[in-house]
């Protein structure tokens, strides 16, 4: 099975770094968001990665170039350039960059790369900026036992704030530091998709997130694997900040998750 990742977006609302790099190419410790990504799927030995470049896509380029530059594999065929090396894990990856467009949106994204999934009947698809501990290979049984088109990883995300319980007055009767947050499940991504999916994409400028999520529930297509461990985007420097806090603490819960 292979994995299509989001890599080209702006990533406008952490400008402090995405002004000179791609959001995926952020740094959580030593390595780029991506490679925690890969490392995510390589866990679960998914191996074969295409990647949606767009907004400062030779930044990716340069990191494949240089970082596996001792035992990587590099072919440029039609500009897409391929990869086949082995990471530091011993894992066989193979990579595949796909220039998709600095404006492009994510549906469009996925429907520029069509072609290169013509072979597969099912592929995992996510976005270049969040990282969890999902547990891919029961994502996977998930959703070829529901037998539907679509299945999306619901997760509910920690509240940013402590949150307080009134009792009398102004008095505090409770303090929770940073609990869930109000209970609500929201789109984690980390998809499993029939290919068949691509048809409800109209063209660069469709969002995967609107008319074909939203069509794809309403025909009772779509399915929800509920998540109930970390998971956590970086949206913003705090983000980014936490995130590294785990990896140097030695506490990021999706390290080497099988």
């Amino acid at each position: 099975m292979k994995v299509v990742i989001l890599a080209g977006g702006l990533g406008s609302r952490l400008s402090e770094e995405t002004y000179m790099k791609p959001k995926p190419m952020i740094k959580i410790g030593s390595k780029p968001m991506i490679h925690h990504i890969m490392q995510i799927y390589s866990n679960h030995n998914i191996k074969e990665f295409i990647i949606c470049c767009g907004y400062k896509g030779y930044v990716i380029k340069k990191y494949f170039d240089r970082f596996f530059l001792k035992n990587i594999k590099k072919k440029l065929k039609n500009n897409i350039l391929r990869y086949q090396f082995r990471d530091e894990d011993n894992h066989n990856l193979k990579v595949t960059l796909v220039d998709t467009g600095k404006n492009t949106m994510t549906g469009g994204r996925l429907k520029r790369v069509s072609k290169l999934l013509k072979n597969e009947k099912q592929f995992c698809f996510t976005y270049g900026d969040g990282v969890g501990n999902i547990d891919i290979t029961k994502l996977i049984n998930f959703h070829k036992k529901h037998k539907k088109l679509a299945s999306l990883t619901a997760c509910r995300p920690q509240a940013r704030y402590g949150a307080l319980t009134f009792g009398q007055g102004d008095l505090v009767t409770r303090f929770v530091e940073k609990p869930e947050g109000d209970g609500s499940w929201i789109n984690g991504g980390f998809f499993v998709l029939n290919t068949s999916v691509i048809k409800y994409i109209k063209n660069d400028q469709t969002s995967w997130e609107g008319e074909p999520l939203k069509e794809l529930s309403k025909k009772k297509q779509l399915y929800a694997y509920k998540h109930y461990g970390f998971w956590m985007p970086m949206d913003t420097l705090r983000d980014k900040n936490q995130l590294n806090l785990l990896w140097k603490n030695g506490k990021a819960p999706w390290k080497n998750i099988k």
